[in-house]
């Protein structure tokens, strides 16, 4: 006669918990391991964070003045040519866009920053930054003085964070192995330079010429390792294993 069985898999439940409570550990010990490792990353995006909430908070009026106030255009550049530079870099036109720019900061910079170092990665951008803006607003100052554009141009809001990425976006070729690094060389070419081939703005000028300084910034790169996607598959296996497998810590162990 069979003596009464439990039920199938009832020692299975219970290990779920304290699965979950290890790869939230482990997530969480990653995050900051990451934020830890492009510090300079994250300052620049809660700064933008913050002036994004304030623009959300302004009323229309306060708005219009603080996106031309905080422009890198002719007039300020003009008036500020230190202070507009820098503070243009800090603000962004639109706040519903903040996720956007978000998740291209931890794409792009993030990754340049952790590859090549803080300073040579801030070295980057900021050039890119400062010349991108002062080329494509001589570019606009010529036009209006060639009666091709408007005075008006003077005061358009210039604002913005793209330049920095565009930068990061060309250096950040480099880390491809090869032979996917021509295909992602020609993506950033295509993606950046298509607009200014067909009759593009001033920011796509500014585009052109701060992704070609990040490609041009290879020598920041030298002795880097690139990416190994074939240790993609092991790696995940490693995270797997790592969250499923060893004793439960009693921080994570389910239950008081």
């Amino acid at each position: 006669m069979r003596g009464r069985e439990g039920p199938r898999g009832s020692g299975t439940p219970g290990r779920w918990p304290a699965v979950a409570a290890r790869a939230a550990s482990l997530a969480g010990s990653g995050i900051r391991s990451w934020i830890r490792s492009s510090p300079g990353t994250h300052i620049w995006l809660l700064v933008i964070g913050i002036t994004s909430l304030v623009i959300a908070a302004a009323s229309q009026d306060l708005e219009t003045f603080l996106l031309h106030r905080t422009s890198s255009n002719i007039h300020q550049l003009t008036r500020h040519p230190l202070q507009s530079l820098l503070i243009s870099g800090f603000w962004i036109e639109n706040p519903s866009s903040f996720l956007l720019y978000a998740a291209l900061f931890e794409a792009l910079h993030a990754n340049v920053e952790r590859w090549i170092g803080t300073a040579r990665w801030l070295f980057t951008v900021g050039f890119a930054h400062i010349a991108a803006t002062l080329i494509s607003q001589e570019i606009v100052l010529m036009s209006i003085e060639d009666h091709e554009l408007p005075r008006t141009m003077k005061r358009v809001v210039d604002i913005g964070v793209s330049y920095g990425l565009a930068a990061a976006a060309g250096i950040l070729t480099y880390r491809m192995p090869r032979p996917w690094r021509w295909l992602c060389l020609a993506g950033v070419v295509l993606f950046f330079g298509l607009p200014l081939a067909t009759g593009g703005t001033f920011t796509d000028v500014g585009h052109a010429i701060a992704v070609a300084i990040g490609l041009g910034f290879r020598q920041f790169t030298h002795g880097r390792p690139a990416w190994d996607f074939a240790r993609v598959p092991e790696a995940l296996r490693q995270a797997a294993a790592a969250v499923t497998s060893g004793p439960v810590s009693r921080r994570d162990a389910p239950g008081p």
